[in-house]
């Protein structure tokens, strides 16, 4: 089976492709990053390292990179776990005021994703707890072509720590 497709829509679009009402606001730099791994658990590891790499070359703070790291390991693990998906697709979107994180699955798995109430014993069940906990917005979309979800978590990109490039010039 194939990988899971990246949908296109405006947001993420290049600014000179975006509708004019896009373009008219102030101008915010926009870094992605897409990657497909095999839907086995080395591939948990192998999206912490690709993360690390991506956003320590767009400059985001220790904090920030961190939290962020969490979250992917969270969502991808959750996607090897509670899928029999054979690919799953990870994006990174950066703008100057958010950090989102997809994780895309063929949703192979009969439940939705979903916070738990694990008891304190419980081995397993704190995942979107602690994805919950760390984002500012998190939550389960359907692909355009119905062919798998999109889990998604969203974080405050402030504190970077390089300065922003320069919008780009006609």
């Amino acid at each position: 089976m194939a990988p899971p497709l990246l949908p296109q829509s405006s947001d993420r679009l290049p600014p000179a492709m975006c509708p004019p009402t896009r373009r008219a606001a102030a101008y915010e730099p926009h870094r992605a990053g897409v990657f497909g791994l095999p839907a086995v658990p080395a591939s948990a590891g192998e999206a912490r390292r690709t993360v690390r790499e991506l956003l320590a070359e767009w400059g985001v703070t220790p904090d920030l990179r961190e939290d962020t790291l969490l979250i992917t390991s969270e969502l991808v693990t959750n996607a090897l776990t509670h899928t029999t998906s054979e690919w799953i697709v990870c994006r990174l979107h950066l703008t100057g005021q958010r950090l989102r994180i997809e994780v895309e699955d063929q949703n192979c798995g009969h439940a939705q994703p979903a916070r738990r109430r694990p008891g304190p014993d419980d081995q397993n069940g704190r995942g979107l707890m602690l994805v919950g906990m760390l984002s500012s917005d998190w939550g389960v979309d359907e692909t355009p072509q119905r062919s798998g979800r999109v889990v998604w978590a969203e974080l405050p990109s402030e504190g970077r720590e390089t300065a922003e490039p320069a919008p780009p010039t006609a």
